[in-house]
């Protein structure tokens, strides 16, 4: 944080960078005067170009001195907020096919239909680019509703959860949220059919408060029943900062994480705000730069409007 050099052998993440710019950009928005002007400075020097694929025209994941670029955000996860900053960039702009060329796959659970998964079936990424764009009642030009979807793969989530709760005995109603999170076998990557078809993800029956709370906009009355669930019959899953990263009652001494993440706690954050007064994408949406990616990528008003039960 001092020096800015590159710590132990991390690689340069563009996800990383847009969720970074996404949080300058909103606090330029709230503060205004010099904050924004330092933010636009700091998104005006991001090169998305540079992390493009020419080949393919996706954007790869990672880079290190070492090995070069590697991976590639070829199918949908937490990644739609790159597509808007890097269309709208001044400096370095993607093409806009970028956002139409990854690929859409789309699964059922049960009678919840034509999901469009993510490769490891974690909630975050249904959840993450949502923290500042508002998808709300807006679609593409292939009519996909992002925020729709994030509500159905978060129901499907859930769902898998209660079919296995004779499985997995931390599993229920009102436990449920799979995703990456701490758990007795350390950080894992927990997903849920249909989303993690593509992977074969083992879940161990670890689950993590944030699965649930970084969908409150998504699932209101749900999210709000598992936080109640969580605070009122586990106290050892909360402390100073709220509640920690996990627990897992599958083993005779259940198990409870002692640590915080970061990263979990601020989609909760964020999330939670969202819901009771729309601050982060108040503020987010009103960017210019946020403003002309949506219009460049040309998302226009769904015209069938849904009541998703945001109280603001």
């Amino acid at each position: 944080m001092q020096t800015g050099k590159r710590e132990w052998n991390c690689e340069i993440s563009i996800i990383d960078t847009a969720i970074f710019i996404c949080g300058a950009i909103t606090a330029g928005e709230y503060f205004e005067g010099n904050i924004k002007k330092k933010a636009e400075i700091l998104y005006k020097k991001i090169n998305w170009e540079w992390y493009r694929n020419k080949e393919t025209n996706y954007f790869y994941m990672g880079y290190t001195p070492e090995k070069g670029f590697w991976g590639h955000w070829d199918m949908y996860a937490e990644q739609l907020m790159l597509y808007i900053l890097g269309v709208s960039s001044p400096t370095f702009p993607i093409n806009k096919n970028m956002y139409y060329d990854f690929k859409r796959k789309k699964k059922d659970y049960k009678n919840i239909k034509d999901v469009i998964y993510t490769y490891c079936g974690t909630l975050f990424t249904y959840q993450f680019s949502h923290a500042w764009i508002n998808f709300k009642n807006i679609k593409d030009i292939d009519n996909i509703d992002w925020f729709e979807n994030s509500i159905k793969a978060t129901k499907a989530n859930r769902q898998y959860c209660i079919d296995n709760k004779e499985k997995f005995k931390t599993y229920g109603e009102d436990s449920w949220g799979l995703t990456s999170c701490l758990s007795p076998k350390g950080y894992i990557s927990c997903g849920a059919k249909p989303c993690n078809v593509d992977l074969n993800i083992e879940n161990d029956g670890t689950i993590t408060p944030c699965g649930a709370i970084g969908s409150i906009v998504f699932t209101p009355k749900e999210s709000i029943k598992a936080m109640e669930h969580y605070y009122n019959n586990y106290p050892k899953l909360w402390g100073k900062y709220g509640f920690k990263d996990g627990y897992n009652l599958e083993s005779i001494k259940p198990w409870f994480a002692k640590e915080y993440i970061g990263v979990d706690k601020g989609i909760e954050i964020i999330m939670i705000e969202n819901y009771l007064n729309g601050t982060i994408w108040n503020y987010f949406m009103k960017n210019e730069y946020i403003k002309k990616g949506l219009k460049v990528l040309e998302f226009s008003e769904n015209s069938k409007k849904t009541n998703y039960n945001i109280i603001y």
